[in-house]
């Protein structure tokens, strides 16, 4: 049998039985999508690079460790690997891009880009800390869904896949994490403008 007639799931079978060659097969099929998706969101080849190399240790462990038990759906698994390991990324203190600017997301679009008097600029750091700060206090769930849907720019249908809910769940936490924020915004009275 031709190597790209094998299924995924068989492929992962025979790696876990020992054919070192089945797991190459894997990575040579789904490589491009796997990067391309983890570039799209980190836009650094060295960085993107690292992430790449990570989501496969991580794959290589969990087949190695008898611990996979998605047969069948080897791609998304993967997918939301490398997806929960950019999200890991940006919260290793990066700065994470501020990407939308529309009225259900009023809370991020009063964070301007920086154009101004170095004040003006620590100012706006000053308010995109205190609100990164209120995102921690979110439910996990509803933070997920905010950093997938505002920071990574994924849609509902993206979010729904990737975190295994539906769409309906995904919007329905996207929409108590942005009143939520409100709330927190206004009980520690954080002024979100500069």
């Amino acid at each position: 049998m031709a190597t790209n007639q094998i299924s995924d799931a068989l492929l992962v079978k025979n790696y876990i039985a020992g054919d070192e060659n089945a797991l190459a097969i894997l990575i040579n099929r789904h490589q491009s999508k796997i990067y391309n998706f983890i570039y799209s969101k980190i836009s650094d080849r060295d960085v993107a690079d690292d992430i790449f190399q990570d989501t496969f240790i991580k794959v290589i462990k969990t087949l190695k460790s008898n611990a996979y038990n998605e047969t069948g759906k080897f791609l998304p698994w993967v997918m939301r690997i490398s997806h929960n390991l950019v999200i890991d990324h940006f919260r290793k203190g990066q700065k994470m891009p501020m990407l939308r600017d529309s009225e259900e997301f009023s809370v991020f679009s009063m964070i301007t880009e920086v154009t101004q008097p170095l004040e003006t600029y620590i100012i706006t750091e000053q308010i995109e800390n205190d609100l990164n700060k209120l995102i921690k206090e979110l439910p996990e769930d509803q933070k997920e869904v905010l950093y997938m849907r505002i920071y990574q720019d994924y849609s509902f249908k993206e979010i729904s896949e990737m975190t295994g809910v539906s769409v309906n769940t995904a919007l329905g936490r996207m929409r108590y994490a942005v009143m939520n924020l409100r709330k927190l915004v206004e009980k520690n009275q954080i002024v979100l403008t500069s």
